[in-house]
């Protein structure tokens, strides 16, 4: 069975939809998966010129990314089933026509953008696609993959009553994971600050500034530092430097801007805890990042992460300001042995159940399932 992916951009500064499926395709090759991921020339391409990634010439116009090339490829090759990642893009619409012109079964990855919150953000542009193409691209689709519950409750209020699969994204392992969460043991006993953190896109919906709230609110905020890593909204990162300014914090916060490979998981060890304080997010490769290194988690209850409760990893609740402020005082307080244990317990998570292998085992059964080859895997629901 011969599998195309899709991806309107593959860019290592795209962020996690680029990364989650750099990881899966990758893992899934391991396991003997033919699978070619086709996307557009950039300047920052994820990945190592695999043979498997097919790099065409950007000739994208539009902000739709309107493609002649993308077009002649999905039409001149040949593939048994079609996947594509992300919606409202040239690409993700064509693979969509393409198999069903082809008579192939198809799957849409929307990554959260069907989320409501998501939906709201220029819906003005989003209403003509969705009425010209993209529900009926949907509706006809054979499955959609979504990577958490919740994200399946907002695709079936959009109106799509196919099959969907819960699976979640991969989790990278670097080999270099275990000389890192080592070294943290060692940082951790040694330093007597605490660092707090934040990994990810600078936007609003982030809601980064709460972790300023916070910080300020902490009896004692010279015990602690927090460390802002990541670029984005331009206008809004120079917001979070004002409010920086404004609460008498420029020497307990950091911009570090934008950091990828080990160094970023150097830095994710470095932190006592880190903060997804977000509106919401659909899955979240950050906590398995961080959770990897043996570092506990406090994310929002618009993630999809209960589990940071249940397996005692970290805190899962509302992101208020008086909230990311009781965690930051719980984390001061807790012992060092205490912190390494819940970093354990959130390390021993990710490799049951969110490691790249568990994962794109799952995805081979899916594909596996929709070509009539398999039975229906029990992650997903008709």
């Amino acid at each position: 069975m011969k599998i195309l992916q899709t991806i309107a951009g593959f860019d290592s500064y795209s962020g996690g939809t680029s990364t989650c499926t750099y990881d899966l395709l990758s893992a899934m090759h391991q396991i003997g998966c033919n699978v070619d991921l086709m996307s557009v020339q950039s300047d920052n391409l994820m990945g190592h010129g695999e043979d498997w990634i097919k790099v065409l010439p950007n000739d994208a116009i539009t902000p739709y990314g309107y493609s002649k090339g993308i077009a002649q490829y999905l039409q001149n090759h040949e593939y048994d089933l079609y996947h594509t990642n992300g919606l409202w893009m040239y690409c993700n619409h064509m693979t969509c026509s393409v198999a069903r012109r082809k008579h192939k079964p198809y799957i849409i990855t929307p990554h959260g953008m069907l989320y409501p919150a998501a939906l709201k953000r220029s819906y003005w542009k989003k209403w003509p696609l969705i009425q010209l193409c993209f529900r009926k691209d949907i509706n006809r689709a054979d499955c959609l993959h979504v990577t958490c519950k919740a994200e399946m409750e907002h695709v079936r209020q959009f109106g799509y009553r196919g099959a969907i699969a819960v699976i979640p994204n991969p989790a990278s392992r670097p080999g270099y994971l275990k000389e890192i969460a080592v070294a943290k043991s060692s940082f951790m006993g040694c330093s007597r600050l605490r660092k707090f953190g934040f990994l990810g896109r600078l936007h609003p919906i982030k809601k980064i500034e709460n972790l300023l709230y916070g910080l300020v609110e902490l009896p004692h905020p010279q015990e602690c530092e927090l460390v802002i890593m990541g670029k984005g909204d331009d206008e809004y990162e120079q917001f979070l430097r004002s409010e920086t300014k404004r609460l008498g914090l420029e020497n307990r916060v950091q911009f570090c801007g934008f950091v990828n490979g080990r160094d970023k998981y150097e830095q994710l060890a470095q932190l006592s805890c880190l903060f997804v304080p977000s509106d919401f997010e659909n899955f979240g490769m950050i906590v398995t990042e961080a959770l990897s290194v043996g570092t506990p988690v406090m994310a929002s209850l618009g993630t999809p992460w209960e589990e940071l409760n249940t397996e005692k990893c970290g805190w899962w609740l509302d992101r208020t300001p008086e909230n990311i402020s009781q965690v930051m005082q719980q984390v001061l307080k807790m012992p060092v042995p205490e912190l390494l244990s819940m970093g354990e317990r959130g390390q021993q998570l990710v490799q049951e159940k969110y490691t790249a292998p568990v994962v794109a085992r799952q995805m081979s059964k899916l594909y596996g399932w929709l070509s009539g080859g398999s039975s229906k895997p029990d992650f997903v629901y008709e």
